[in-house]
């Protein structure tokens, strides 16, 4: 196994992370820019106003897009353990 593909293999698993992981940060900041825009215009500022409702729509987001990043990690798996037997030298 070269420095290449050593190289290829962490770029892929840091690239299949962030992909995975766009959805629910993307909802997170949605969420955390209205709510900002929210308590900045009502002037309220209290931490729980923002947490809660970003924990809720982010379990809720994770539940909606579990099936496709399952789909995703196995893809994922499948090529690595598939290109096993090709790096073992």
């Amino acid at each position: 196994m070269t420095i290449i593909d050593v190289t290829e293999l962490c770029r892929s698993a840091i690239m299949t992370a962030l992909i995975i992981a766009a959805p629910i940060l993307s909802v997170a900041v949605f969420i955390g820019l209205a709510i900002s825009i929210a308590q900045a215009v009502t002037q309220i500022q209290d931490q729980t106003v923002s947490i809660i409702p970003k924990i809720v729509v982010m379990l809720l987001t994770m539940l909606y897009v579990m099936p496709w990043s399952l789909g995703q990690l196995v893809e994922y798996s499948t090529r690595l353990f598939a290109g096993i037997p090709g790096n073992i030298h």
